[in-house]
């Protein structure tokens, strides 16, 4: 999904089924939160904060936090089969369940202008909050059994990218069907072309 902001456009997925698997999906495929505006659009897009919320007064420090947890829940999530030395685990868990101790922004009801009820949030929200809210979301997930029996990563052509996979049967494939689904089937597709030539 593209979300645009005052610098540029940029091209972020939010199809994981969590708001810290979404984090994880930053990565693929090159790193999308490069900039400041980057990680603005991404938490935007990711529903941490109601939309409109001002984010002018996130920065590099920001940024540098976030990339931080993502790097940590990414040791966490793919633990099978182990991807770090126990030591470095060990590490993950410990910062993830600092972060999560913070509260996330406090939300409110306000009149919206057509007179139905908004979400807004008390205040301006500050980095701890949010990366609580995100540090939650993966506590949450590695906590939940039935959640973890649903983590899948994606089946597309190099796709590193993990997803819940909460379809009925679980039968989903992809992180997207529009994106690595497309993909296969245009593959599949230029096979058989190929062949019946």
């Amino acid at each position: 999904m593209a979300f645009g902001t005052d610098t540029g456009l940029y091209d972020l997925r939010f199809h994981t089924g969590r708001v810290c698997l979404d984090l994880l999906a930053t990565t693929h495929p090159a790193e999308r939160l490069d900039r400041v505006p980057a990680l603005r659009a991404w938490i935007a897009g990711s529903g941490l904060v109601p939309p409109g919320t001002p984010l002018a007064h996130v920065d590099l420090g920001w940024l540098t936090a976030f990339r931080e947890l993502r790097g940590h829940t990414a040791r966490l999530v793919r633990v099978h089969p182990p991807t770090s030395p126990a030591a470095a685990r060990d590490l993950a868990l410990a910062r993830v369940n600092d972060l999560a101790r913070t509260a996330p922004p406090a939300p409110r009801a306000v009149l919206g202008e057509n007179g139905s009820l908004v979400r807004e949030l008390t205040a301006p929200p500050e980095c701890p909050a949010l990366l609580g809210a995100v540090a939650r979301d993966a506590v949450d997930l590695l906590t939940d059994p039935a959640a973890r029996a649903a983590l899948r990563q994606c089946e597309g052509d190099n796709c590193p990218i993990l997803y819940l996979d909460t379809s009925r049967g679980q039968r989903r494939r992809w992180c997207s069907s529009e994106i690595c689904g497309n993909r296969e089937r245009v593959a599949r597709h230029r096979r058989r072309a190929a062949l019946a030539r």
